[in-house]
């Protein structure tokens, strides 16, 4: 069946993006979270997004508007049985997302794919919280999702080949490159390279080999990076970062994943990064 409307369940950074992306490239978009205010707020990024295209010439006023009139908001999570696919853009929290895929396999119809766009939870417990595990799988965006050309596919242990070739043929609509990650290994490709290289960073900085600045200076230009490993946890969220090797250590008991003192150090004070003004850099100077 051909996909026509595209559900998104979680309307903040990632879901938005995704939102956003999917009515850029001509599908009608369902856009829901639990509270009208994060939806006005996706909203007003997506229109801050478009407005940056109109500005450079890449698109039209009238263009502008009909993406905007493609997403639908809701806080009704029953509003997904009119989606052929539903991408999930939720908290990383394992016990959060089982809820909602639980609740979305009671809601849409069985031929609908659930996609999770988790960036190292294991797919295969996502799927087990629903009754078509061979119809869900990973879907991995990455921030910002309408310029970021990488989709990681992920297989959960029941997912079909059909849902994987479908899965590609999606995103190749959104204009995406896709890698197929064949086992549901914690990570994915992209973040089981990437973590290990912000704990060494973080370690370097604690040890103090360089600064922070200095680190990030050397991998930009010494690896032709476009972030340096600080800037890039600062824009990404330094607690989510923690979250994420927290998860891997779980998953691995590798102390290649364990958090450095430091990382945690800053959770506790609130240095979240540029969401809360201050991560490894402060933004209020």
């Amino acid at each position: 069946m051909e996909m026509v409307t595209v559900g998104v369940v979680g309307a903040g950074s990632m879901g938005s993006g995704i939102a956003n992306l999917a009515a850029m490239s001509g599908f009608h978009v369902i856009l829901q979270d639990l509270e009208e205010k994060f939806l006005q707020a996706a909203m007003g990024r997506i229109d801050s997004f478009l407005a940056k295209s109109v500005s450079k010439g890449k698109m039209s006023e009238a263009e502008k508007s009909e993406v905007m009139g493609r997403i639908q908001v809701t806080t009704e999570l029953e509003e997904m049985k009119r989606a052929d696919i539903v991408i999930e853009a939720v908290i990383e929290n394992l016990e959060v997302k089982k809820s909602v895929f639980a609740r979305l396999d009671a809601i849409v119809p069985d031929h609908v794919i659930l996609a999770t766009n988790t960036s190292s939870m294991s797919i295969t417990t996502i799927a087990e919280a629903t009754k078509r595990p061979e119809r869900v799988a990973g879907m991995h965006f990455f921030n910002p999702a309408q310029i970021m050309k990488l989709v990681e596919v992920v297989r959960g242990f029941k997912t079909s080949d059909e849902t994987v070739e479908e899965i590609k043929a999606f995103a190749k609509r959104l204009n995406k490159e896709t890698v197929e990650v064949k086992k549901d290994t914690p990570g994915f490709i992209v973040n089981r390279i990437m973590v290990p290289q912000f704990i060494e960073a973080i370690r370097l900085l604690e040890e103090g080999v360089a600064s922070a600045e200095d680190i990030d200076k050397a991998v930009t230009l010494g690896l032709n990076y476009p972030m340096g490993p600080f800037t890039l946890q600062d824009y990404a969220g330094v607690d989510i970062g923690l979250h994420v090797m927290d998860y891997f250590y779980e998953e691995f008991k590798d102390n290649r994943f364990a958090a450095p003192l430091l990382l945690r150090q800053l959770v506790r004070a609130g240095r979240l990064g540029r969401k809360t003004g201050a991560g490894f850099y402060d933004y209020n100077k």
